[in-house]
């Protein structure tokens, strides 16, 4: 007799790291995932119950463990290993509607950026302006006036307290966010527009004053931010630096039209190595660490809750933010960078171990504009010219599956903090949430009167904010 009920197979857990659960159980083949579940939480004596996703042979059991194992044609009379991974506690649900549409810009919004503890939201514009938004009552909050030209570029101090803004004419300037006044002196030096912005790691540093700059004149600098004075100019790349990365460990990588990614010791501007293997500009870099190095001390789930700023806990926070740090990348050399270029694909480095990359991406048929670690490191997602946004294995670089929808170039991606949805901005004036775990689109979010920009999902998950020709910012909330 071999009906599913009756049939049985001798089983173990698994991490995801290869560390096996030395109890070996003989499950029934119906068995669902919510009784996978209570087993693996009973079996590695958890206090409270943790959300686990179970897989066989790389497959994800969404159902019962019969059907993983007959898509699979495994033989039942082995040893069956199902490999269990950790899931955000918090789920994050999906936006559905705008809630605001919010005027005020008198060109293009560039780039909008949510502050690291979620409680600011900024935006940049062709108007020359950076506006701070207030996301409880949705209306702007400051116009901040200073810039010569466009506004390129936004990113926050881990701290939260300082946001930088570059434009297209290389000024860089510092905002308070709880006046909208400019803080300290201007930060020149760069002869043509910025192209990206980055603050050295809260864990490296809670004082959170040093700034890297990278431009189209090619150079990379790093800034004191307090003094107000280029410490160094990184000189190496012989075409525009398009993106500036700075890593946990204390290094800064670059990207740039002449096709390569150099790192560099940001103690004291040493070239590491340069990583080669691009045919054409590599447009956008994202490390593996990008999400926990973003957040730095504030835990998303309570980011809303305003939990850490006060700074009398300094101590604390920067022991969060290196726990939270050392939880991605517990062992030297962990961290993975991936880019991507204009040759249409993309590449996966371990930059600290060697030169050679660890994987080539293809598959994307026009040019990789955007390209995001999901915040658990699990996923990698790309947005390109051609349409659409691939999806690839964070540790490996395999190709998992495509998402289709939009109609136009896909300019921006962002992820949701528990890493199961994704939003992206497009040229054909929408945007669209993705369900990643079912790898097919959530939420069409038309609105928009023109071309999306900018997109940024706030890292309490509640908000999506995004920007583009129209002149308008758009809130979008569940």
């Amino acid at each position: 007799m071999d009906d599913s009920n009756s049939r049985r197979v001798l089983s173990r857990f698994k991490s995801e790291g290869g560390e096996v659960v030395e109890n070996l159980i003989d499950l029934p083949l119906d068995i669902t995932v919510d009784k996978l579940q209570l087993i693996c939480n009973a079996l590695l004596q958890q206090e409270e119950d943790t959300p686990f996703a179970f897989f066989v042979n790389d497959k994800e059991i969404t159902s019962t463990l019969g059907n993983a194992v007959d898509v699979n044609n495994l033989n039942t009379e082995h040893v069956l290993d199902i490999v269990y991974q950790r899931q955000a506690v918090f789920r994050v649900r999906p936006v559905t509607r705008c809630t605001s549409s919010i005027p005020g810009h008198a060109e293009a919004v560039t780039t909008i950026n949510f502050s690291p503890n979620g409680q600011f939201l900024a935006s940049g514009s062709g108007d020359t302006s950076v506006r701070f938004w207030d996301i409880k009552t949705q209306t702007p909050h400051f116009v901040c006036k200073g810039h010569k030209h466009w506004v390129l570029v936004l990113s926050w101090s881990p701290n939260s307290s300082t946001l930088a803004s570059g434009c297209k004419s290389g000024q860089i300037l510092l905002w308070d966010p709880l006046s909208g006044k400019q803080k300290g002196k201007q930060l020149s030096g760069h002869k043509q527009w910025i192209t990206s912005l980055c603050w050295e790691p809260f864990h490296r540093n809670p004082d959170c004053r040093k700034l890297a700059s990278s431009s189209k004149d090619g150079d990379v600098r790093i800034w004191d931010t307090v003094i107000g004075t280029c410490l160094l100019v990184l000189s190496g790349h012989v075409q525009g630096a398009t993106c500036v990365r700075w890593g946990g460990t204390g290094l800064l990588y670059s990207a740039s039209q002449d096709r390569t990614i150099k790192v560099w010791r940001s103690s004291d501007g040493v070239l590491c190595r340069t990583l080669e293997g691009h045919a054409h500009w590599v447009n956008s870099l994202t490390l593996n660490t990008d999400y926990v190095l973003r957040t730095g001390p504030f835990e998303p789930a309570l980011a809303s809750r305003g939990v850490g700023s006060a700074s009398e806990r300094r101590e604390d926070m920067l022991k969060k933010a290196t726990d939270r740090y050392l939880a991605v990348c517990p062992n030297e050399g962990d961290e993975r960078i991936v880019s991507g270029s204009d040759d249409f694909t993309l590449f996966m480095w371990q930059p600290e171990k060697e030169k050679k990359p660890l994987a080539r991406l293809t598959g994307h048929q026009q040019l990789v504009n955007d390209v995001r670690f999901s915040p658990d490191t699990r996923l990698l997602a790309s947005a390109s010219f051609d349409k659409s946004i691939k999806l690839w294995d964070g540790k490996s670089g395999k190709f998992i599956c495509t998402l289709r929808g939009h109609v136009q170039a896909v300019y921006m991606i962002s992820w949701a903090a528990d890493s199961r949805l994704l939003v992206s901005g497009s040229a054909d004036s929408t945007l669209k949430v993705w369900n990643v775990k079912k790898q097919k689109l959530e939420l069409d979010l038309p609105g928009h009167a023109d071309e999306v920009y900018a997109v940024d999902w706030s890292p309490d998950g509640l908000v999506v904010a995004s920007g583009g020709k129209d002149k308008l910012l758009r809130l979008w909330q569940r």
